[in-house]
């Protein structure tokens, strides 16, 4: 299939290349309005019965929990001096009611928490119109230019406001990561190819997949929600994994035109090795991203959209739009170069002797296997151990730099005021007769003092009370996603009902408290489609049952290692100075899952690229470990050099002043370095030698399904193959 392919693109590499011009005009044109379409947040389950608390309160009620929260400070006033009122009263009286449903200031509820304790600073609690967080942010853009009081010091954050910063901050960290990471790719790629024409290619694979990802994900957006933090993913991985995929496809083929081969012969060859490597691959990492959609999260769901697109258009361009390229350029791919040319024949024997350092490097590890296999699984559980300790928390202003005003709000309301004047849990009843009538309000005010008598609560209060809905407000000390506020929240869901009613409780804490069970109820379905999945791609690919399972559990290992290392940086504070960030003490549960959907795809990636090239070497020597030291030496500079580019995009987003982005970056690079350098180098050469022949082996049933619908090369390129006299000693 895939040599007949390569032939077909060959004879139709012009016509091809218009096609992928046109599409990508029409991509980019398209593509760009990807923006106004996307929406922020998504961490919240929308089933959850914390949402339709919220769904309940917006409908009855001024919500109690603030959509931003605006600071006004004084040099020489205080709150107690009337032009101090004034002036913020007048200036909340002119903001208009298709944008504010309501705000609260001291001068209106004379609560001691929103003053700041020199009394020269207050907040305003602010409710925005809007029945979801994109209608709120457009309400929130209405407003932002016109808050700012004259002679005071005027600070926005909240959870609006504080959303919309961290989507601008991404946007610039974005163009910054791209500006950069471009130019850098060129270079390295240049190293890499030793020219100037074979370095282009990949980056023009990179270009073409995250053109065509917006378009899909604006195309997405118009039937669902796509959060603002899927072009992220689709900028940094696009980019990243077109070049692992764009620099396999063209170093096969200028490995082809060296061993002798031209024309349609070397297209059809390198599609029919690299492209079918290309192909297992990018299904392997578009199924482990596809993982992501088993979740109720719209930021879960935007990721595997965005990630998937950007994998599959990948996949595409590599083995269709880049073959075409090649055919068109041919023996000028090797043009503008800055290295001295060998002849084909000085070539080839090279290639025979196969003694470079990849080589001996996979000899010296399969003389001491058990060794070197214990050592490398040592290392990595070691890494590991910090993951046992993971605790989560909740973004909050805290994710964004210091220069950002909702992360000044965040550090004032912690400095400068006594509590937290809006945070509470609150139960949200539906009633069976009208909250103001004396039976239902007696019911609702016995109700309140049940709870008030839960341990942990300070106080519960009827916070509202209108048609058939009720509400009470219970609040507590100590921080709103701890794992005492959330025994709280379970334990006040305990409480007896009053009779009739239905209950759901609200909150930041019941939020949390939801977002962490549909976590918990979801990933083992997850875990597992990714598994089974995984299994059936691979045995497909190798003809295999034990490599499969060698590959998901190296995969599970380096996970751990990649957790456990960002649980010591991240949440536990070290290398806080060197990587600029400052620590929260927990992780947001659900970059976790990000994390793991993308490693184990990416980490299958150089499974993929490293087995496949040892699968063609035992079909050519017969000797498994021979296979291994001849693949490792074809392919070793390869995947090093494909871990080191990929690694740029991601290193550039490792700088943003988001820390969620920042989590993702230096996660991402952890994950891949660790990957490489101890797995696929090190642990898989050693486990591979120890598995022997019993490493291909598979029973006759299954063989049989292997022969009919295994992916294969194709006939004519296995039939050109020829076994040599002497197999390759490696091991021995």
């Amino acid at each position: 299939m895939f040599e007949a392919l390569g032939r077909f693109i060959h004879r139709g590499r012009k016509p091809l290349l218009i096609l992928t011009l046109v599409f990508a005009v029409f991509s980019g044109i398209y593509g760009v309005g990807v923006f106004g379409d996307m929406k922020p947040g998504g961490f919240e389950d929308p089933n959850s019965e914390s949402r339709k608390a919220a769904r309940l309160a917006e409908e009855a009620f001024p919500q109690r929990a603030p959509d931003a929260v605006v600071v006004y400070r004084s040099k020489d006033k205080t709150v107690d001096d009337p032009a101090f009122r004034d002036a913020v009263v007048t200036k909340l009286d002119s903001l208009p009611d298709s944008a504010v449903t309501g705000s609260a200031h001291f001068w209106m509820t004379k609560m001691p928490a929103q003053v700041s304790r020199d009394r020269h600073a207050t907040y305003v609690a602010m409710n925005l119109k809007g029945g979801d967080d994109n209608a709120k942010e457009a309400s929130y853009k209405k407003i932002k230019d016109k808050l700012d009081v004259e002679g005071l010091e005027t600070l926005q954050g909240g959870p609006v406001p504080t959303g919309f910063q961290a989507g601008e901050e991404i946007g610039k960290d974005l163009a910054a990561a791209e500006g950069y990471s471009f130019p850098v790719l060129f270079l390295l790629l240049v190293v890499v190819f030793g020219g100037l024409a074979a370095a282009s290619l990949p980056l023009l694979v990179g270009g073409l997949s995250i053109l065509g990802s917006m378009a899909v994900l604006r195309v997405i957006a118009q039937f669902t929600d796509v959060s603002v933090f899927a072009m992220s993913l689709v900028t940094i991985l696009g980019l990243a994994v077109a070049i692992d995929y764009g620099l396999l496809i063209v170093s096969r083929y200028r490995e082809e035109l060296a061993a002798g081969h031209t024309g349609e012969d070397a297209l059809a060859r390198t599609v029919a090795t690299a492209g079918r490597t290309v192909m297992v691959s990018g299904i392997t990492v578009a199924v482990a991203l596809f993982g992501m959609t088993f979740f109720p999260f719209a930021f879960l769901k935007s990721m595997a959209y965005g990630g998937v697109a950007a994998v599959v258009l990948s996949v595409f361009f590599s083995i269709i739009a880049l073959p075409a390229a090649l055919a068109v350029m041919g023996t000028k791919v090797n043009s503008l170069s800055f290295r001295r040319k060998r002849n084909a024949a000085a070539s080839r024997a090279a290639k025979a002797a196969e003694e470079g350092p990849w080589f001996r490097l996979a000899q010296g590890l399969m003389r001491r296997p058990v060794a070197v296999a214990v050592a490398a699984v040592a290392i990595m559980l070691a890494l590991a151990a910090p993951f046992l300790r993971i605790d989560f928390g909740a973004n909050d202003a805290r994710q964004l730099p210091d220069s950002a005003e909702g992360r000044q709000v965040h550090n004032i309301m912690e400095r400068d005021f006594e509590g937290d004047g809006v945070k509470s849990i609150d139960a949200l009843l539906k009633l069976p007769g009208e909250a103001k009538s004396p039976e239902q309000g007696a019911a609702l005010q016995a109700y309140a003092e049940r709870l008030a008598e839960v341990p942990g609560a300070k106080e519960a209060q009827i916070s509202g009370a209108e048609g058939t809905s009720g509400r009470i407000s219970v609040s507590f000390d100590g921080d709103a996603v701890s794992a005492d506020a959330r025994d709280l929240v379970n334990d006040l869901r305990a409480v007896e009902r009053p009779p009739g009613a239905t209950v759901y409780f609200g909150g930041e804490t019941a939020v949390f408290d939801d977002t962490l069970d549909a976590l918990a109820d979801v990933l083992p379905w997850m875990l597992l489609y990714i598994a089974v999945a995984t299994y059936i791609l691979l045995f497909l690919a190798f003809g295999s049952v034990l490599l499969p399972l060698k590959a998901i559990a190296m995969n599970l290992l380096s996970l751990s290692a990649t957790f456990g290392i960002l649980v010591w940086i991240f949440q536990d504070g070290h290398l806080a100075d060197l990587i600029g960030f400052d620590p929260t003490g927990n992780i947001e549960p659900n970059m976790p899952i990000m994390l793991f959907a993308l490693i184990f795809g990416l980490s299958m990636d150089y499974e993929v690229f490293l087995v496949s090239r040892i699968r063609e070497q035992y079909d050519l020597l017969g000797d498994p470990s021979a296979a291994v030291a001849t693949g490792l030496q074809s392919i070793g500079k390869l995947i090093a050099s494909a871990a080191l580019l990929m690694c740029v995009p991601l290193a550039a987003m490792a700088t943003s002043g988001v820390l969620t982005m920042t989590l993702f970056g230096v996660g991402m690079v952890i994950a891949i370095l660790l990957d490489v350098a101890v797995v696929r180098i090190l642990l898989v050469p050693a486990v591979m030698k120890l598995m022997g022949h019993a490493g291909w082996w598979a029973p006759g049933p299954l063989k049989k399904v292997y022969a009919r619908v295994g992916i294969k090369e194709g006939d004519a390129v296995l039939a050109d193959r020829e076994v040599p006299r002497e197999r390759v000693p490696a091991g021995r």
